[in-house]
């Protein structure tokens, strides 16, 4: 997985491609834990994501109740078929995508 880390004052953007799993997710939280202070809006672009498990959502689960407390998280260019297991998941009732 290709992880795309761009910060712009309190904005963080991150980009995915690939696919968020077991072996990737630990990856993506090395990237996010502890480095959210004094972000205000978290943006992930899923656009090159192609598959997500539920290492990957506990990630995005992890990161959503650090933005709930100082601001807000949205996850944009989401596939079908990862529309999907976050409704399934019910992750589509906690997370805001756009």
């Amino acid at each position: 997985m290709k992880i795309e880390k761009k910060t712009d004052g309190s904005n963080m953007s991150i980009a995915l491609e690939g696919r968020l799993d077991t072996m990737t997710a630990p990856l993506l939280e090395s990237e996010i834990q502890g480095k959210l202070d004094g972000v205000a809006e978290l943006q992930f672009d899923f656009g090159k994501l192609v598959y997500i498990s539920s290492a990957g959502l506990r990630v995005l689960l992890s990161a959503q109740k650090v933005m709930n407390k100082q601001g807000k998280m949205f996850i944009k260019n989401v596939c079908d078929e990862i529309k999907e297991i976050f409704e399934v998941t019910g992750f589509s009732d906690i997370l805001t995508v756009v």
